[in-house]
């Protein structure tokens, strides 16, 4: 066994002089040693639970501080195939995940895990050597292979276990199940009356040497190990990891985006967050107590506390205050200051302007937000909807009271007939011989009905009136001198019938009970509407809205409609098979849906859906087979059906249906529609040799060739172009266009659909 400080001082000669000067910082006798080996685990060929890896990351804290993580964690070869499995592009047919030796074999065809650990372990891993360079037009792009992606994904999930727990709760992307909508649900839940806000624009510019010195310094602080921030570095140096702040690839999915660009970015802006949070608690601390009887006794005032809440999504950061405007400059300025001075980061001041919550819409993780009367979110109904809802109301009372006369005909009908069916046996003098007994069940059928005419009778306040009225006036025996010539047994036997009449069929206890009701109502109503006065007038509420303008400028760049707004075919797409066709527009349309259904106007995206994108759809199936618009529809049918090679019918564009019944009951963390919406893939008519398919880790041979092609070099436009461009749309790298890759058919569909993105595919492979 070796110490840590006898095996590093091994390393230094290898190091930088910024890395040795932090290796400086060491104990010299740690409690933590080092194996010989990188194999720690009995079973290395298993991947480890998140609950095994926590454990397992939480053994190398010592002294506030971890230890050694990529000798003692990274080099494990349980923890690099963990993060296989994570990169491992799964088919709903594949029953991989729950076979740890299928995943083993698959792994081991590309390459040795022990191998991979012994390299980290010994620090012999090349990262140079692990990387492609692809030259175009513009400046080069160089995307690591699939053994890299491994090594950066292992480092990933590691930091996460390492740091998860210290981000703030308002830190929100490159998270476990804090994703943009868990950052619109924080908004529209918990903001209340915003005054102003304003969200920070940065520079098109990236992370220099500077600003990755100064984050292996935040690293340096909780994690002690210099191979790891080694490894950093040189992925940095080797243009692998690039950090674009206010760029077009953040959090959408494209290749030239590195596993780590998320988890460092949350890593280089923590400092900034809790600077943030403690404003937030100064703040709150100068707000005045109040008790709540206190507020209760004032009716007509209302208690409105100073409040700042922040969200910050990797690189964008929204900041609203409900204090006075002088508060929101301050507090812009105290930003500005900590994001340029201790961030040493570029902002662009004239765009990060202050704006009114109220007269004004700020634009926020691709939606639009402004502060308004929840009557705006929540309208009560129109004069239109209230007739149509009596309306709908009468109808179903008649329907109902349809059913309810032909129950009781039927019940008559089938009453004289069994009545008449036994007396006519009776009559005759025939013996009824059963192997059971059916006396039982007539009478359980005739007391069924009869307790329910008893119920719709006892329901009915004027049948029970006319009873109540007939039995009750009029009688000879309620006069006092005709009651005395009578026997008292027949006097005693009217009166308790006279009690009975009063206790089941007087309607007066009915109907105060029915008056208590309504007047219960009204009043109910009259709360509500007072309430809903009251908060309009001092209440603001989040209300997030899908861009319009930009979702049209969308639609009618990629081609889905003319200049006059109308569907029309897309002639690119007609290369394409009739399935690949509809799942392209299946991708583009699920993935618009899946991202603005927490938006208030949805309807509007839906409408794109479900009218533009489907009868361009159609339109191009047209234009394919030289057909009418009519005659597509007559075959492929307004839900776009096709048949697989099986013969079985098969459906991928949302329907009607579905698209009507869509909303924001179940949010979720929707992937970014970019990558299929500025993408096709065509297939190439060659006789190559088959290639493995460029999936990770998918060993299918089966593939065909597909050429990609980007949507900013059909157009010849480039995505800096905002006036031609649609403001943050992002764009894939323009190295990549008419790159050529391998692809089984499942992946292929997939990445059609938008179900894995071109980031899930190792890029390498192509030609």
């Amino acid at each position: 066994m070796l110490s840590l400080a006898k095996f590093d001082r091994r390393l230094l000669p290898h190091l930088s002089p910024s890395l040795q000067l932090l290796y400086s910082t060491l104990p010299l006798n740690p409690t933590n040693t080092i194996p010989k080996t990188p194999c720690h685990h009995n079973d290395s060929t298993k991947p480890l639970t998140k609950g095994q890896l926590k454990t397992l990351v939480l053994s190398q804290f010592c002294h506030g501080k971890f230890f050694n993580l990529t000798q003692n964690v990274v080099a494990s070869p349980s923890v690099l195939l963990t993060a296989c499995q994570n990169l491992i592009t799964y088919h709903p047919a594949d029953d991989l995940r729950d076979s740890s030796s299928c995943l083993y074999s698959l792994v081991s065809k590309r390459f040795s895990i022990e191998e991979l650990g012994r390299e980290i372990f010994e620090n012999r891993f090349s990262v140079e050597s692990n990387c492609v360079t692809l030259s175009g037009k513009g400046e080069t792009l160089t995307l690591p292979n699939l053994k890299l992606k491994v090594f950066v994904e292992t480092i990933r999930i590691v930091l996460e276990n390492v740091y998860d727990d210290r981000f703030l709760t308002f830190s929100y992307g490159g998270r476990a199940n804090m994703g943009r909508h868990t950052a619109i649900r924080y908004l529209k839940n918990s903001v209340e009356n915003p005054s102003w806000w304003f969200n920070v624009h940065f520079n098109c510019n990236e992370f220099d040497k500077r600003n990755m010195d100064k984050l292996c310094s935040f690293i340096g602080e909780k994690i002690k190990d210099v191979i790891l921030i080694d490894v950093i570095m040189r992925l940095f140096q080797c243009r692998v990891l690039r950090i674009e702040l206010g760029g077009l690839y953040l959090g959408r999915g494209f290749p030239q985006e590195c596993g780590l660009c998320s988890i460092l970015l949350n890593i280089y802006f923590n400092g900034f967050d809790k600077e943030i949070q403690e404003m937030r608690l100064k703040i709150k601390e100068k707000n005045m107590k109040f008790e709540k009887n206190e507020i209760d006794e004032q009716h007509n005032s209302f208690y409105k506390p100073v409040k700042i809440h922040a969200v910050r999504f990797l690189d964008e950061i929204l900041v609203i205050t409900s204090g006075r405007k002088m508060l929101a400059m301050d507090l812009k300025s105290r930003v500005l200051r900590l994001l340029e001075e201790k961030l040493e980061l570029k902002v662009d001041k004239v765009k990060t302007a202050i704006h009114s919550a109220v007269s004004e819409k700020i634009a926020f993780l691709g939606m639009e937000l402004q502060a308004v009367p929840p009557s705006v979110l929540r309208p009560p109904m129109s004069e239109k909807a209230i007739r149509a809802r009596k309306k709908y109301l009468r109808q179903k009372e008649v329907k109902a009271l349809e059913l309810k006369n032909a129950r009781e005909r039927n019940r008559k009908k089938l009453g004289l007939k069994l009545l008449h069916n036994v007396f006519k046996k009776l009559k005759t003098g025939h013996e009824f011989k059963f192997d059971f007994q059916i006396e039982n069940e007539v009478q359980e059928i005739f007391a069924t009905w009869a307790d329910e005419v008893i119920q719709e009778f006892m329901e009915s306040l004027e049948d029970r009136w006319t009873w109540h009225r007939m039995l009750t006036t009029g009688d000879f025996l309620s006069l006092s001198h005709i009651r005395n010539q009578l026997p008292q047994g027949l006097v005693d036997a009217y009166d308790n019938f006279q009690e009975q009449v009063e206790k089941h069929l007087s309607p007066v206890k009915a109907m105060k009970a029915m008056e208590e009701e309504k007047r219960r109502a009204e009043e109910e109503e009259e709360r509500k509407y007072a309430k809903r006065t009251v908060e309009d007038l001092t209440k603001l509420c989040m209300k997030v809205c899908a861009p319009v303008e930009l979702v049209r400028k969308a639609i009618k760049m990629v081609g889905f409609t003319n200049h006059m707004g109308r569907p029309r075919p897309i002639s690119l797409l007609t290369s394409l098979e009739d399935a690949d066709i509809i799942k392209w527009y299946a991708g583009v349309g699920r993935r618009w849906l899946d991202f603005f259904c927490c938006c208030h106007n949805f309807k509007v995206v839906k409408t794109v859906v479900s009218y533009h994108m489907r009868f361009s759809c159609i339109l191009t199936l047209a234009e394919k087979h030289e057909a009418t618009k009519r005659e597509a529809i007559k075959h492929y049918s307004k839900d776009l059906k096709v048949f697989n090679i099986h013969g079985e019918e098969e459906m991928h564009f949302p329907t009607e249906r579905e698209v009507k019944m869509m909303g924001d009951k179940n949010l979720s963390d929707p992937n970014p529609v970019d990558g299929v919406l500025s993408m096709v893939l065509v297939r190439l008519a060659s006789e190559e040799p088959s290639h493995i398919c460029a999936a990770h880790f998918c060993d299918r041979t089966d593939t065909i060739i597909y050429h990609v092609r980007l949507l900013q070099s059909i157009l010849s436009v480039s995505p800096m172009d905002k006036e031609k461009w649609v403001p943050g749309m992002g764009a894939i790298h323009e190295n990549l266009n008419r790159i050529c890759l391998p692809l089984c058919s499942d992946h292929k569909s997939d990445l059609y659909i938008g179900k894995i993105t071109l980031q899930d595919i190792d890029c390498t492979l192509g030609y």
